[in-house]
């Protein structure tokens, strides 16, 4: 199991973007499937508020640092090697270092449009890229039947990666569901990746990706979605860190 640190509860992985990527790779290797979540503030917060879905943290090959936060608290407590694992810049990290592997790619979220316009953005960046399909579901519980026909075309494409695009946590709950079914897949779970790079959606610039301040671009782009997220999540974090606090684990286990 990868090194972690105990944030209110929820293990974050001691991760880089290089370390993250060999992590996945590994698995692939092994191919035991299994699956990958990119975590910020937001995230502690929602696992926070349902046991199951810690739980679901608990159970994940990675909880990479999605947000800086959580770099910085990492780091805080001594492990400098630790840097942002941001679930968008991670695809494509892992598109272009992969593409000579023969890994074959499934994007499964969002909508037919977007995943058209992600895909063609891809291969033009990386001509390469082993691409097996992609599909949108229709807006349902990740827990009914019809979820069992969408595994089933990902058999069929026979993926070794499927990017999940379909927001937190329905992404994470649809993950741990039905990564039993898919035993040779790993399964990374990237919010709005899809929108970002099929550039249906504006992305915060570089410097405030990296400045820890990007929540304030996109609730400035997305005030009515995204308000609560951050106006009310941020308190809440910052509250969990002062009654739960980060610690590191003497044990293996998450629990």
């Amino acid at each position: 199991m990868v090194p972690y640190l105990d944030v209110a509860g929820v293990p974050v992985s001691l991760l880089n973007m290089e370390l993250a990527y060999n992590e996945v790779c590994r698995y692939l290797s092994r191919r035991t499937g299994g699956y990958f979540i990119f975590r910020d503030m937001n995230g502690i917060v929602a696992a926070n508020d349902d046991p199951e879905l810690r739980k679901i943290h608990v159970n994940a090959a990675f909880v990479a640092p999605d947000g800086m936060p959580l770099v910085w608290l990492a780091r805080y407590f001594g492990f400098s090697e630790v840097g942002r694992v941001y679930g968008p810049d991670f695809l494509i990290d892992f598109c272009d270092k992969s593409q000579d592997l023969g890994y074959r790619h499934f994007f499964y979220g969002s909508t037919n449009s977007t995943n058209a316009k992600l895909i063609d953005q891809l291969r033009q960046r990386f001509p390469r890229l082993n691409i097996c399909g992609s599909y949108a579901p229709p807006l349902r519980s990740v827990s009914e039947d019809p979820c069992l026909e969408d595994v089933e075309r990902i058999l069929t494409a026979q993926a070794d990666v499927v990017w999940i695009g379909l927001g937190t946590p329905k992404q994470e709950q649809w993950m741990s569901i039905h990564t039993a079914l898919m035993p040779h897949c790993v399964l990374l779970g990237v919010g709005a990746a899809f929108d970002f790079h099929a550039k249906v959606k504006r992305q915060a610039p570089l410097w405030l990706r990296s400045s820890g301040f990007e929540w304030a671009f996109r609730l400035a782009t997305e005030p009515r979605r995204l308000w609560r997220r951050y106006i009310i999540g941020i308190p809440r974090f910052l509250l969990l860190m002062a009654t739960r606090g980060c610690r590191v684990p003497h044990s293996p286990s998450g629990e």
